[in-house]
Protein backbone atom coordinates (compact mmCIF):
# COMPACT_ATOMS: atom_id res chain seq x y z
CA UNK A 1 0.00 0.00 0.00
CA UNK A 2 3.03 2.31 0.25
CA UNK A 3 3.92 2.07 -3.46
CA UNK A 4 2.33 4.28 -6.15
CA UNK A 5 0.36 1.28 -7.42
CA UNK A 6 -0.75 0.40 -3.89
CA UNK A 7 -1.86 3.98 -3.26
CA UNK A 8 -3.87 3.92 -6.50
CA UNK A 9 -5.53 0.67 -5.42
CA UNK A 10 -6.24 1.93 -1.91
CA UNK A 11 -7.77 5.19 -3.17
CA UNK A 12 -10.26 3.38 -5.40
CA UNK A 13 -11.24 0.82 -2.76
CA UNK A 14 -11.58 3.47 -0.04
CA UNK A 15 -13.83 5.63 -2.20
CA UNK A 16 -16.13 2.72 -3.03
CA UNK A 17 -16.37 1.54 0.60
CA UNK A 18 -17.07 5.07 1.88
CA UNK A 19 -19.99 5.45 -0.53
CA UNK A 20 -21.48 2.00 0.08
CA UNK A 21 -21.29 1.53 3.87
CA UNK A 22 -22.52 5.05 4.67
CA UNK A 23 -26.11 3.96 3.98
CA UNK A 24 -25.96 0.55 5.68
CA UNK A 25 -27.62 0.48 9.09
CA UNK A 26 -27.61 -1.88 12.04
CA UNK A 27 -25.71 -2.37 15.30
CA UNK A 28 -22.61 -4.51 14.68
CA UNK A 29 -20.09 -4.29 11.83
CA UNK A 30 -16.80 -6.11 11.33
CA UNK A 31 -13.90 -5.59 8.94
CA UNK A 32 -11.89 -8.77 8.51
CA UNK A 33 -8.28 -8.04 7.57
CA UNK A 34 -6.28 -5.29 5.81
CA UNK A 35 -5.91 -2.54 8.45
CA UNK A 36 -4.48 -0.26 5.71
CA UNK A 37 -8.05 0.23 4.52
CA UNK A 38 -10.64 2.06 6.67
CA UNK A 39 -13.71 0.35 5.20
CA UNK A 40 -16.06 1.31 8.06
CA UNK A 41 -15.08 4.95 8.62
CA UNK A 42 -18.29 6.38 7.11
CA UNK A 43 -20.56 3.77 8.64
CA UNK A 44 -22.72 4.85 11.60
CA UNK A 45 -23.27 1.54 13.41
CA UNK A 46 -22.48 1.89 17.14
CA UNK A 47 -20.22 -1.16 17.28
CA UNK A 48 -17.49 -1.48 14.62
CA UNK A 49 -14.43 -3.73 14.86
CA UNK A 50 -11.35 -4.75 12.91
CA UNK A 51 -10.08 -8.32 13.16
CA UNK A 52 -6.93 -9.76 11.58
CA UNK A 53 -5.57 -13.27 11.22
CA UNK A 54 -2.05 -12.33 12.37
CA UNK A 55 -1.06 -9.27 14.38
CA UNK A 56 1.98 -7.45 12.90
CA UNK A 57 5.14 -7.74 14.98
CA UNK A 58 6.00 -4.59 16.97
CA UNK A 59 2.84 -2.99 15.57
CA UNK A 60 3.07 0.05 17.86
CA UNK A 61 6.55 0.94 16.57
CA UNK A 62 5.71 0.73 12.85
CA UNK A 63 5.93 4.30 11.40
CA UNK A 64 2.80 3.94 9.28
CA UNK A 65 0.80 2.36 12.15
CA UNK A 66 -0.80 5.73 12.90
CA UNK A 67 -2.55 5.60 9.52
CA UNK A 68 -3.89 2.09 10.04
CA UNK A 69 -7.24 1.12 11.51
CA UNK A 70 -6.78 0.04 15.18
CA UNK A 71 -6.84 -3.75 15.49
CA UNK A 72 -9.43 -5.00 17.99
CA UNK A 73 -8.63 -8.70 18.02
CA UNK A 74 -6.86 -11.57 16.23
CA UNK A 75 -8.93 -14.49 15.00
CA UNK A 76 -9.12 -17.33 12.52
CA UNK A 77 -11.17 -16.27 9.50
CA UNK A 78 -12.96 -19.62 9.54
CA UNK A 79 -13.85 -19.46 13.27
CA UNK A 80 -15.04 -15.99 14.22
CA UNK A 81 -15.76 -15.32 17.93
CA UNK A 82 -19.36 -14.24 17.33
CA UNK A 83 -22.70 -15.90 17.93
CA UNK A 84 -24.77 -17.07 15.00
CA UNK A 85 -26.73 -14.24 13.33
CA UNK A 86 -25.07 -11.46 15.34
CA UNK A 87 -23.44 -9.15 12.74
CA UNK A 88 -25.25 -6.70 10.48
CA UNK A 89 -22.30 -5.95 8.19
CA UNK A 90 -19.15 -7.91 7.36
CA UNK A 91 -16.42 -6.52 5.10
CA UNK A 92 -13.83 -8.83 3.53
CA UNK A 93 -11.13 -6.66 1.86
CA UNK A 94 -9.02 -9.29 0.03
CA UNK A 95 -9.69 -11.59 2.99
CA UNK A 96 -10.73 -14.55 0.82
CA UNK A 97 -7.45 -14.44 -1.10
CA UNK A 98 -5.50 -14.32 2.15
CA UNK A 99 -7.47 -17.18 3.71
CA UNK A 100 -6.20 -20.75 3.58
CA UNK A 101 -9.79 -21.90 2.99
CA UNK A 102 -11.81 -19.13 1.27
CA UNK A 103 -14.94 -21.29 0.97
CA UNK A 104 -14.90 -21.97 4.73
CA UNK A 105 -14.45 -18.24 5.33
CA UNK A 106 -17.62 -17.57 3.32
CA UNK A 107 -19.52 -20.21 5.27
CA UNK A 108 -18.44 -18.55 8.49
CA UNK A 109 -19.57 -15.19 7.14
CA UNK A 110 -22.97 -16.68 6.37
CA UNK A 111 -23.18 -18.05 9.92
CA UNK A 112 -22.45 -14.81 11.78
CA UNK A 113 -24.55 -12.47 9.61
CA UNK A 114 -28.13 -11.72 10.59
CA UNK A 115 -30.92 -12.38 8.05
CA UNK A 116 -30.75 -9.53 5.51
CA UNK A 117 -27.21 -8.77 6.73
CA UNK A 118 -24.76 -7.34 4.19
CA UNK A 119 -21.48 -8.86 3.01
CA UNK A 120 -18.97 -6.63 1.17
CA UNK A 121 -16.15 -8.43 -0.64
CA UNK A 122 -13.13 -6.90 -2.39
CA UNK A 123 -10.85 -9.14 -4.43
CA UNK A 124 -8.42 -9.06 -7.33
CA UNK A 125 -9.81 -9.98 -10.73
CA UNK A 126 -7.85 -12.82 -12.37
CA UNK A 127 -9.20 -11.84 -15.82
CA UNK A 128 -7.41 -8.48 -15.95
CA UNK A 129 -4.02 -6.88 -16.56
CA UNK A 130 -3.37 -7.27 -12.84
CA UNK A 131 -4.27 -10.95 -12.95
CA UNK A 132 -2.08 -11.49 -16.00
CA UNK A 133 0.89 -9.89 -14.25
CA UNK A 134 0.27 -12.03 -11.16
CA UNK A 135 0.30 -15.12 -13.40
CA UNK A 136 3.62 -14.04 -14.96
CA UNK A 137 5.08 -12.75 -11.69
CA UNK A 138 3.68 -14.67 -8.67
CA UNK A 139 5.32 -12.37 -6.10
CA UNK A 140 3.68 -9.29 -7.64
CA UNK A 141 0.92 -9.39 -4.98
CA UNK A 142 2.63 -10.79 -1.85
CA UNK A 143 0.92 -13.24 0.50
CA UNK A 144 -2.20 -13.50 -1.67
CA UNK A 145 -3.16 -17.03 -2.64
CA UNK A 146 -5.31 -18.14 -5.56
CA UNK A 147 -7.31 -15.38 -7.24
CA UNK A 148 -11.04 -16.15 -7.29
CA UNK A 149 -12.95 -15.45 -10.49
CA UNK A 150 -16.17 -13.46 -10.54
CA UNK A 151 -18.39 -16.34 -11.69
CA UNK A 152 -16.88 -18.76 -9.21
CA UNK A 153 -17.40 -16.36 -6.31
CA UNK A 154 -21.01 -15.71 -7.28
CA UNK A 155 -21.67 -19.47 -7.46
CA UNK A 156 -20.30 -19.91 -3.94
CA UNK A 157 -22.48 -17.09 -2.63
CA UNK A 158 -25.57 -18.47 -4.34
CA UNK A 159 -25.05 -21.85 -2.64
CA UNK A 160 -24.92 -20.03 0.72
CA UNK A 161 -28.22 -18.20 0.02
CA UNK A 162 -26.65 -14.81 -0.68
CA UNK A 163 -28.22 -12.48 -3.22
CA UNK A 164 -25.95 -10.12 -5.15
CA UNK A 165 -26.88 -6.43 -4.84
CA UNK A 166 -23.77 -4.71 -6.23
CA UNK A 167 -21.07 -6.01 -8.56
CA UNK A 168 -18.54 -3.58 -9.99
CA UNK A 169 -14.95 -3.46 -11.22
CA UNK A 170 -12.23 -0.83 -10.98
CA UNK A 171 -8.52 -0.09 -11.38
CA UNK A 172 -8.25 -0.52 -15.15
CA UNK A 173 -4.75 0.94 -15.42
CA UNK A 174 -1.82 -1.44 -16.04
CA UNK A 175 -0.16 -2.86 -12.93
CA UNK A 176 3.02 -0.77 -13.10
CA UNK A 177 4.91 0.58 -10.12
CA UNK A 178 6.23 3.72 -11.82
CA UNK A 179 4.05 6.54 -10.50
CA UNK A 180 4.72 8.81 -13.49
CA UNK A 181 3.60 6.22 -16.02
CA UNK A 182 0.69 5.18 -13.82
CA UNK A 183 -0.70 8.72 -14.01
CA UNK A 184 -0.33 8.76 -17.80
CA UNK A 185 -2.70 5.80 -18.04
CA UNK A 186 -5.45 7.56 -16.05
CA UNK A 187 -7.59 7.69 -19.21
CA UNK A 188 -7.95 3.90 -19.04
CA UNK A 189 -10.12 4.12 -15.91
CA UNK A 190 -12.78 6.24 -17.59
CA UNK A 191 -12.71 4.20 -20.79
CA UNK A 192 -12.57 0.91 -18.91
CA UNK A 193 -15.65 1.68 -16.84
CA UNK A 194 -17.69 2.24 -19.98
CA UNK A 195 -16.15 -0.21 -22.46
CA UNK A 196 -14.45 -3.14 -20.70
CA UNK A 197 -15.66 -2.97 -17.12
CA UNK A 198 -15.34 -6.74 -16.52
CA UNK A 199 -11.56 -6.54 -17.00
CA UNK A 200 -10.83 -4.18 -14.11
CA UNK A 201 -8.03 -5.20 -11.80
CA UNK A 202 -10.28 -5.23 -8.70
CA UNK A 203 -13.76 -6.62 -8.15
CA UNK A 204 -16.12 -5.27 -5.47
CA UNK A 205 -19.27 -7.15 -4.57
CA UNK A 206 -22.09 -6.58 -2.06
CA UNK A 207 -24.38 -9.48 -1.18
CA UNK A 208 -27.30 -9.80 1.23
CA UNK A 209 -28.03 -12.91 3.28
CA UNK A 210 -31.45 -14.33 2.47
CA UNK A 211 -33.25 -16.71 4.82
CA UNK A 212 -36.33 -18.48 3.47
CA UNK A 213 -39.41 -17.98 5.60
CA UNK A 214 -38.08 -14.85 7.33
CA UNK A 215 -40.00 -11.61 6.82
CA UNK A 216 -38.86 -8.21 8.08
CA UNK A 217 -41.62 -6.58 10.17
CA UNK A 218 -42.26 -2.86 10.34
CA UNK A 219 -41.92 -1.12 13.75
CA UNK A 220 -45.70 -0.72 14.13
CA UNK A 221 -46.56 -4.31 13.23
CA UNK A 222 -48.32 -4.87 16.56
CA UNK A 223 -50.79 -2.08 15.81
CA UNK A 224 -51.53 -3.12 12.25
CA UNK A 225 -54.93 -4.59 11.54
CA UNK A 226 -55.28 -8.09 10.22
CA UNK A 227 -57.15 -8.08 6.95
CA UNK A 228 -58.99 -10.89 5.26
CA UNK A 229 -59.59 -13.04 8.33
CA UNK A 230 -61.51 -16.18 7.48
CA UNK A 231 -64.88 -16.59 9.28
CA UNK A 232 -65.06 -19.07 12.14
CA UNK A 233 -68.07 -21.34 12.45
CA UNK A 234 -69.99 -21.19 15.76
CA UNK A 235 -71.97 -24.13 17.08
CA UNK A 236 -75.70 -23.38 17.16
CA UNK A 237 -77.41 -23.87 20.51
CA UNK A 238 -79.84 -26.73 20.58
Amino acid sequence: MQTPLGSYLKAWEQAQCDAIVADLFGYHALQLGLPDLHTLQTNRMPHRWLAVAHAPENFETIPEAETLTPIDFVTDYTALPFFESSLDLLVLPHSLELSADPHATLREAQRVLVPEGKLLIISFNPISLWGFKRWRQPDFIPEVGELIGNKRLKDWLKLLNFEIEISQFGCHRPAIQNGKWLKRFAWMDKLGNSSWSLFGGVHLLVAVKRVHGVRMMSPNWQNSRVKGVAPVSIARKQ
